[in-house]
């Protein structure tokens, strides 16, 4: 199957890292390279370092970016940006591309799991060399587990029902198909609750990869490695990613906290920088109708401004 994955907010993403012609650029979801196939065509001495998990992605951007010698592709997972950013022999970068989506060609892909529209065996592990699939993850996790993610990372309100009709299923049979699992949700719901596909999935997909448990150090360390004037920019597509870069965005612009009148600032807070966007930038009604996945992302960007 051909990889495919239309780049979410393309201009917006260009624009905002204000490419520098001899900087250094990371893409630490490289996927299709499709964002990194218009950062790298405007570097003339500059560099970009291209990192995923999914080592498919990785082979579909070394061949698409074949033409350029100035990348360097590492398979690995962005949460350890700062180790493979350093170990290169780096210590500061002009821009960073955080794309948190997962590709077309995942979901489309029917062997992957991803989506409850295609029958397959319940994987969803972006790294396939990782251990821990979604299959794992229904068929042995506690009926308490399994309704916490589906409440945290799905936002899910029929949690404790379909974890519960899991848990009842699994004691007969194995739950090993996406089909298998859908069936079950469908009995837990009401029969127009189609969202609850989607969140139970999300929720799912969020914990097989550990999509969340890193973020905010990931982003601190970003921030840290960006030169001055050096831009972050990262895309969302659900409330409990967005929510967590837009927290740790204000957290890294930091806040003084002295009382008005006094002379000068005493409480000692610390600011790498500010937040470009007070709100996050969404895809045009153009680009939303050519492309319905992209409906739901939003772009936040935030540039380094200090020394610390």
């Amino acid at each position: 199957m051909e990889f495919k994955h239309e780049p979410i907010m393309l201009n917006e993403v260009i624009e905002n890292l204000n490419i520098k012609e001899n900087g250094i650029y990371v893409d630490g979801t490289i996927g299709g390279a499709g964002h990194s196939s218009k950062i790298v065509e405007r570097l003339k001495g500059g560099f970009l370092i291209g990192i995923d998990r999914d080592e498919e992605a990785l082979e579909v951007s070394r061949k698409r970016l074949s033409g350029y010698q100035n990348v360097k592709y590492v398979h690995g997972r962005h949460e350890e940006i700062k180790t493979y950013v350093n170990e290169l022999g780096i210590d500061k970068v002009d821009g960073i591309l955080l794309d948190l989506g997962v590709s077309s060609y995942q979901v489309d892909e029917g062997s992957r799991g991803f989506s409850y529209t295609k029958d397959s065996l319940l994987d969803m592990r972006m790294d396939k060399e990782q251990t821990l699939t979604a299959e794992d993850v229904v068929n042995s996790y506690s009926k308490a587990e399994l309704e916490k993610i589906f409440s945290d990372y799905g936002e899910e309100k029929f949690s404790k029902k379909i974890a519960d009709r899991i848990v009842k299923c699994r004691e007969s049979k194995q739950i090993k198909t996406t089909y298998e699992l859908a069936d079950i949700i469908r009995s837990a719901v009401q029969k127009d609750q189609v969202d609850s596909f989607k969140r139970i999935f999300q929720a799912l997909r969020i914990e097989v990869n550990g999509e969340l448990k890193e973020l905010n150090n990931t982003l601190v360390d970003a921030i840290k490695l960006l030169n001055i004037g050096g831009r972050l920019c990262v895309i969302t597509f659900h409330s409990l990613e967005d929510r967590i870069v837009k927290n740790t965005f204000t957290e890294m612009q930091g806040k003084c906290t002295c009382p008005k009148d006094f002379p000068k600032c005493v409480c000692g807070y610390k600011s790498y920088g500010k937040v470009i966007t007070k709100k996050p930038l969404v895809p045009t009604d153009d680009e939303q109708m050519r492309n319905p996945r992209s409906r739901s992302a939003k772009m936040r960007v935030f540039e380094r401004d200090d020394k610390n």
